[in-house]
């Protein structure tokens, strides 16, 4: 797992990790959720995967388009 750098110190999001067709992503609950092509979209983990490397908006980007689309 990363630590997600957290630039805008709002996030609820605590570590990532990257798979070719996936991330999991920590909560500040502990909790992982898993966000993989097959559910979530190629476009949407790709995207994810782009805001976690920068450390900026994951969790935002989370609640507005994926929330409820984990494994």
């Amino acid at each position: 797992m990363e630590r997600y750098m957290n630039l805008g110190n709002e996030s609820g999001v605590s570590s990532y990790e990257i798979g070719e067709d996936f991330i999991i992503v920590v909560f500040s609950t502990g909790k992982p959720y898993r966000y993989s092509y097959g559910k979530a979209g190629r476009m949407h983990v790709e995207k994810m995967k782009e805001l976690a490397k920068n450390g900026r908006g994951l969790n935002s980007y989370i609640n507005k388009y994926v929330k409820y689309d984990y494994d």
